[in-house]
């Protein structure tokens, strides 16, 4: 199959105001944000996509317009609304101090697989359908362009966390153990026996080593030699 880059979209004014931005429009990247993901940009340079699906909000297709500006080729950039934010209903807009004292806080950190947002989604809902549209769209990149084909998703924290833990075979209820910072970039190879995930919320280092078609095959006992740039 394919390889997908996942990227978290760069700081927003609503991350710094610790807000809950949810699916609020007008949500923009701040200038650490820009900052964040022209770096992104710039660290998937080195490796020609041939595709970079976002999220419809507009944090999401800001940090991928600065990923597309510095891709030497021309990537399809479709928008997926089943990419977008977790439908957090009327916590949309609320500071995390605040939520923190709601009675739903303790199974958001502890059994997210059984909350459902007031008037909003379930995370068990979020988690299907942003698993659903990663798998489609790598299939999709896979059969137009070969196994040796890698695309980026952009989209948000909450989707790339339950996007990963799928990935890494783990319950919903254990999510909140990864980690997606902004402008981050995580890396899964979805083979034909299993997913491998090379890497998570990673904020620097080389990526070119992803031009070279990844093994799809066994597992490496003991770890095996790693990747190496072309």
């Amino acid at each position: 199959m394919a390889t997908v880059i996942l990227v978290r979209h760069g700081r927003t004014t609503a991350n710094a105001a610790g807000l809950l931005a949810g699916r609020a429009v007008g949500v923009r990247l701040d200038q650490t944000g820009r900052d964040q993901a022209a770096l992104t940009g710039d660290r998937i340079a080195a490796v020609p996509v041939v595709g970079v699906v976002s999220s419809p909000l507009e944090r999401c297709r800001q940090t991928a317009q600065l990923i597309l500006d510095r891709q030497a080729g021309t990537p399809h950039a479709p928008v997926d609304p089943d990419l977008t934010e977790c439908d957090y209903g009327q916590w949309q807009g609320r500071t995390l101090t605040d939520l923190a004292a709601e009675d739903l806080w303790p199974a958001v950190q502890s059994q997210p697989s059984a909350v459902v947002f007031p008037g909003g989604e379930s995370m068990a809902a979020m988690q299907a359908r942003s698993v659903a549209a990663v798998r489609r769209h790598d299939a999709a990149f896979e059969a137009e362009y070969g196994p040796g084909a890698v695309w980026v998703a952009v989209s948000h924290g909450d989707i790339i966390k339950s996007i990963l833990a799928d990935a890494l075979g783990m319950h919903l209820d254990l999510f909140q153990r990864i980690n997606v910072g902004p402008a981050s970039v995580s890396i899964v190879r979805y083979g034909a026996s299993r997913p491998s995930v090379y890497a998570t919320n990673t904020d620097a280092g080389d990526l070119s080593w992803l031009s070279k078609r990844l093994d799809s095959g066994d597992a490496p006992v003991g770890g095996g030699a790693g990747q190496t740039a072309p």
